[in-house]
């Protein structure tokens, strides 16, 4: 693998997905037989211990400059909505199969095509709305038994 493959997102995003599918089959197992908000505390101090040990070891436990304001909401706002999705993303685990969780969970993917339009002005070529659509539907078509 050369350093450039490193530096690619998609490499990034790919090995994001295939963690993700990990977390969806070891989630299942794992809350079988416990309340699936204390599984998702337990999760949560995992991803902070594993996170604050790879900062350490990299050196970049660090500010490299102020951090702003607006910078501060952001990321609160974000990691609220990191932990209500994952206490919902547990609870439907608790509850459904995960063959048919993970599926809805990655519609996602369309709303942050949606969103991504709507507040940040993106603009998807026709083709990916296309693909978008491929998930939205395949995500549908999934969940309908």
């Amino acid at each position: 693998m050369n350093p450039d493959t490193l530096l690619s997102w998609q490499l990034w995003a790919i090995l994001s997905a295939v963690f993700a599918a990990l977390t969806a089959i070891f989630a299942k197992v794992g809350v079988a037989d416990i309340n699936s908000d204390l599984a998702t505390f337990i999760r949560t101090i995992v991803v902070l211990v594993a996170l604050a040990a790879i900062l350490l070891a990299t050196g970049k436990f660090a500010l490299s400059g102020p951090i702003t304001p607006k910078t501060w909401l952001f990321l609160i706002l974000s990691g609220l909505c990191t932990g209500a999705s994952w206490l919902c993303y547990f609870r439907a685990l608790k509850l459904g199969p995960a063959t048919l969780v993970a599926p809805i969970d990655k519609l996602s993917v369309v709303l942050v095509a949606l969103f991504g339009a709507a507040f940040l002005g993106e603009r998807p070529s026709g083709t990916s709305w296309f693909g978008i659509a491929l998930i939205a539907a395949g995500a549908v078509i999934i969940a309908l038994k």
